[in-house]
């Protein structure tokens, strides 16, 4: 695993309700995936191999679209090391939840 990506959603919404609606849309395609992920209050945590985490984040804008939000942002945190392993989501997180 050479990659981490942190990803917050915003669409545009008309209200809470909507907000929330969309972005559980994107959160539940990147569950779909597979792949290792954290669901935190202000964004989603997501592990693998590079390549695959940004075509999965450039898919997250179009969940948000197809769900109706007339645009989105996007906040993108990327950890990336080509020749080797990054800290894995459990290593960052799990003694904090125990």
């Amino acid at each position: 695993m050479n990659a981490s990506v942190a990803i917050q959603s915003l669409p545009e919404a008309t209200n809470d309700e909507e907000l929330v609606r969309v972005v559980d849309e994107v959160i539940a395609y990147i569950k779909s995936t597979g792949l290792n992920c954290y669901v935190g209050p202000f964004e989603t945590a997501i592990e693998g191999d590079y390549d695959e985490l940004m075509d999965i984040v450039k898919e997250c804008q179009h969940i948000a679209i197809r769900a109706g939000a007339p645009s989105v942002a996007a906040y993108i945190k990327v950890t990336y090391r080509p020749e080797g392993d990054v800290l894995t989501i459990d290593q960052k997180v799990t003694k904090h939840h125990q």
